[in-house]
């Protein structure tokens, strides 16, 4: 029930004998084919103290600063309008709503392809023998409740059975920790990888409550891929350091998070 169904307009598998780039060779799967801005990236995450205007107002972060663990996805034009879109307070919630969904799914996708794969001849319509690769079994999906649960469809789309688990954190009024009020995750979740879902990283602390939840139940954290949209410095920080075998896939890192996301995206601002 783990067999990925992918839509083949936005995911592209390597070519068996295809030259694979940035690839080191201590990874687990060295023929995978990475595709993330690193430091010596031209379009690096863009960090400031305040909302950028303009070139001259940024200031750049580069990946290494936060560790290997921490990954971008490249930023062309198309990701920085979604990016702006969600961002914008006039924007409309059917308009943050179609944007937003747009931005998860190419997060979702970005993530699947750090999941590991094997190799496998197929035969064509035509007789044609094709090399190719298939995912291997062993994934699921857990979101942090509540706006964790809109990057839930986005994972459907690519993974129509995957099983998906949910996490209900929430800060006590007291103390303002992190505190779990419910956890249901699929019975073996300790032999998955897990793709962990929230959408915003702020201080990091919910993430780093959700990973312990997990580590309970006898994941670690190197299986761990937590898929974000928007993350802090602090808070990649945060969590890298707690757990520095965690994998952060992010589009961007800025001061500034958009904390609105889950009353927006659900209407309850």
């Amino acid at each position: 029930h783990d067999t990925y169904f992918t839509d083949l307009t936005s995911f592209r598998m390597p070519c068996h004998n295809q030259q694979l780039n940035n690839v080191s060779s201590g990874q687990e799967h060295p023929m995978k084919q990475v595709r993330f801005a690193n430091s010596s990236s031209s379009v690096p995450a863009v960090v400031s103290n305040s909302e950028p205007s303009d070139a001259t107002t940024t200031q750049s972060v580069s990946q290494d600063s936060l560790g290997p663990q921490l990954k971008l996805l490249p930023l062309n034009d198309q990701i920085r309008e979604l990016q702006t879109i969600i961002r914008d307070k006039t924007t409309s919630r059917g308009d943050f709503v179609f944007c937003a969904d747009r931005l998860i799914r190419l997060v979702v996708e970005e993530g699947l392809n750090q999941l590991p794969y094997s190799e496998c001849t197929v035969t064509t319509p035509t007789g044609y023998k094709y090399e190719g690769v298939k995912f291997e079994r062993g994934n699921c999906g857990v979101s942090i409740m509540r706006s964790g649960e809109a990057m839930e469809q986005g994972l459907r789309d690519c993974c129509r059975s995957i099983r998906i688990g949910k996490i209900l954190i929430q800060s006590d009024e007291e103390t303002q920790k992190a505190k779990v009020y419910y956890a249901k995750f699929p019975p073996d979740v300790y032999r998955r990888k897990v793709l962990l879902m929230y959408p915003i990283l702020s201080t990091g602390n919910t993430v780093i409550e959700a990973v312990r939840v997990l580590i309970e139940h006898g994941v670690q954290p190197k299986h761990i891929i937590l898929l974000s949209l928007f993350s802090t410095p602090h808070g990649a920080k945060s969590i890298i350091q707690e757990f520095p075998d965690i994998t952060i896939l992010t589009t961007e890192v800025h001061p500034v998070a958009p904390t609105h996301f889950g009353q927006r995206y659900f209407g309850t601002d």
